[in-house]
């Protein structure tokens, strides 16, 4: 039982990562007018060999003022659906969950250079140097069963603080950012096993380009490393190191609606659980 709990853990690498907090999130310190709302809904695909991640999530964010500088707050409800097949010991072994993946929930403040602005006066600001911090959280509402080996939710929190900076030159934004995701204990992993990992660190960097009309593309990159898991305190597995390159295109349809579109693939895993992954999201904003 012990070696197929560790093969486990280490093939549904690809749920853990690309669902909870290995995203590539291009212009996640920028400035918006205060009170103004956005809400998101999207489909997103991530691929590891024969295993397929589907997430539908819905997202609502609002700009608020704190101590004079803008800052969000996000709500994120995603829906997923995760399948394939992989072996042990030369047999063949199916996999497939479906349901509600745990929310997140994230507050972020820019503390230099986003100054709170109502939306006739933000028509006059010009981005210079802004540095802000997050704090984000999943909620262990998702889906589980410990009876069950695959599981959309995760029985477990993740917290994530963050801290970037955006530089503007011109039409050019670029960006670079740093985070940790923390876990808690899974105890009922498998019926009554303890699933335990160590810390994830990472590290983004985004250069983005604004055409006249407000569309934007992003060439993006992030690095990876820690994570080892642990099932009663025995190692499962390595420690993670992952490289990731992707793309982000983001267009006005008018002033209140946008379509993006992203996509990433892992140029390096030193533990086989790079995928690739593509996404695509409509939002529509208000004040």
């Amino acid at each position: 039982m012990l070696l197929r709990n560790l093969f486990w853990v280490c093939v549904f690498g690809l749920a853990s990562t690309s669902s909870q907090a290995q995203e590539i999130e291009a212009r996640a310190y920028s400035n918006a007018p205060i009170g103004m709302s956005f809400i998101t809904g999207g489909i997103a695909q991530a691929k590891s060999g024969s295993y397929t991640l589907t997430t539908e999530a819905v997202s609502l964010t609002h700009v608020i003022d704190v101590a004079g500088q803008s800052g969000r707050l996000s709500l994120v409800l995603p829906y997923s659906e995760l399948s394939g097949t992989g072996t042990i010991s030369g047999q063949a072994i199916n996999a497939s969950a479906e349901g509600l993946s745990d929310p997140v929930i994230k507050a972020s403040v820019n503390l230099y250079g986003a100054p709170a602005l109502s939306l006739n006066d933000f028509k006059n600001y010009q981005q210079d140097l802004i540095i802000g911090a997050s704090l984000a959280a999943t909620i262990p509402w998702g889906k589980y069963n410990n009876n069950q080996i695959v599981n959309v939710g995760g029985n477990r929190s993740v917290i994530q603080p963050g801290i970037g900076a955006s530089q503007a030159v011109g039409p050019w934004r670029f960006e670079l950012a740093g985070m940790a995701s923390i876990f808690t204990s899974n105890t009922n992993y498998l019926g009554s096993n303890t699933l335990s990992q160590n810390p994830v660190y990472s590290t983004e960097t985004h250069v983005i380009y604004y055409f006249p009309n407000t569309a934007w593309i992003s060439g993006d990159a992030t690095y990876f490393f820690g994570g080892q898991k642990y099932v009663n305190g025995l190692p499962a597995g390595s420690a993670q190191e992952n490289w990731r390159f992707g793309s982000t295109f983001s267009y006005p349809i008018n002033q209140h609606n946008s379509i993006r579109l992203t996509g990433s693939t892992g140029v390096y895993s030193n533990t086989n659980t790079s995928y690739n992954a593509l996404g695509v999201s409509w939002q529509y904003r208000w004040d």
